[in-house]
């Protein structure tokens, strides 16, 4: 009998350990690393011109080039520079700008706080988590008013690239020249560390423009 309080007691112990290892909560399972706009995946490269020959109705085939030379002009590597409010924004997602910055009258930011604080002629790379570069080019800015379709839909855009009147006064060989030449364009495939290039290359994109020209610039439709 003397021995009963004992052999309860350790039972009691024992339950109590074992209650306290079924309630104890699994170690919660590390977050995942933010992926990089790269590791989110790429695009795959521009159809050359020649993909879109079989297409006999040439009204038909300059949308259809347009439409695949728009995967480089809606991509957001290029709309992010081609706002409406004036602000720009920043990776896939289109996030605003940080930090919060206008671009100004001419594009190239306020006096307060120009574009080349930040942006200089050649992109600068950043030693941190993210292992990223701050964009760098000598005509760093943002795109003109005129020029500005983020949020339009591919036709609607297609028709501001080719109207003067609302593409600032251009034609079409200097949308062409701007679209395949232009050096500050060119960065959208080459962006640096962490971000996504647009699809192709410049010079593929180029000659998707030149062939949507020479089939009369047709769009598709808004």
């Amino acid at each position: 009998m003397k021995r009963f309080p004992s052999l309860l007691l350790m039972l009691g112990s024992a339950l109590a350990l074992a209650g306290c290892k079924g309630s104890a909560r699994a170690p919660e399972p590390a977050a995942p690393a933010p992926r990089t706009e790269t590791e989110a995946g790429t695009n795959p490269p521009l159809q050359p011109v020649s993909r879109f020959g079989s297409i006999e109705d040439e009204k038909a085939r300059s949308a259809a080039i347009f439409t695949e030379a728009g995967r480089v002009i809606t991509h957001p590597r290029c709309t992010n520079c081609h706002p409406a409010d004036g602000i720009p924004r920043q990776g896939l997602e289109q996030r605003l700008h940080v930090p919060h910055v206008r671009g100004g009258a001419k594009g190239h930011g306020m006096p307060s706080l120009p574009c080349t604080s930040c942006h200089q002629e050649a992109k600068t790379r950043v030693v941190g988590e993210s292992l990223q570069s701050i964009p760098g080019n000598p005509k760093w800015a943002l795109a003109p008013v005129e020029m500005a379709w983020m949020g339009k839909s591919l036709g609607e855009i297609c028709e501001q690239i080719k109207d003067p009147h609302r593409n600032g006064g251009h034609d079409l060989e200097f949308i062409h020249h701007h679209m395949a030449e232009d050096v500050l364009v060119g960065w959208g495939w080459a962006p640096g560390e962490g971000r996504q290039p647009v699809p192709g290359t410049q010079r593929d994109f180029g000659a998707l423009i030149r062939a949507w020209i020479d089939t009369g610039a047709h769009c598709p439709v808004p």
